[in-house]
């Protein structure tokens, strides 16, 4: 059997606004997020794999950074990956179809860092070290898996990036 290896990457949403009388879901970008939301677009096409699938929180400001990357993958909204658990993020996960090999998951702190912490088999590594410190936002983990989807279980992938467009 050939074993696939799968890339997850794991985005923060960019720098968002803070308007009046806004509900916290329904927050856009500011002009600072949308212009790292595009240098991350940039890296990914420059440095990852093509992306294949795209799962984004509902909430506005996450939405928004999708659009700024320019990634043109297919997407399903998910209202489940706000304020989600890594748990439930990791679930997400699992429950991809086998024919996507990168996948790009855009949503909040503290779920997109906790959920790469969980899923890194090596915590001891510079990018574990890196993002063990901040994860600001638009940040991106990239993890890569050497097994299905379904079996992307907490310590079972490899922290190979962690990076910030600035």
């Amino acid at each position: 059997m050939v074993r696939m290896a799968r890339t997850l990457i794991l985005m923060r949403h960019g720098k968002s606004g803070y308007p009046d009388g806004v509900a916290d879901h329904d927050r856009p970008l500011a002009p600072r997020g949308r212009r790292e939301a595009a240098l991350a677009g940039d890296w990914l096409r420059e440095t990852q794999p093509a992306v294949d699938a795209v799962l984004c929180s509902t909430a506005t400001r996450t939405r928004e950074t999708l659009s700024a990357t320019g990634i043109s993958a297919p997407v399903s909204y998910e209202k489940s990956i706000y304020e989600a658990s890594p748990r439930t993020l990791i679930e997400l996960v699992q429950l991809t179809d086998d024919a996507v090999a990168t996948l790009l998951m855009i949503g909040h702190a503290p779920g997109m860092p906790w959920t790469a912490w969980e899923l890194a088999s090596n915590r001891d590594s510079e990018a574990a070290e890196r993002m063990s410190r901040k994860f600001p936002t638009s940040a991106l983990a990239v993890l890569e898996f050497d097994r299905a989807w379904r079996d992307a279980d907490p310590g079972t992938g490899d922290l190979r990036l962690f990076h910030v467009p600035r």
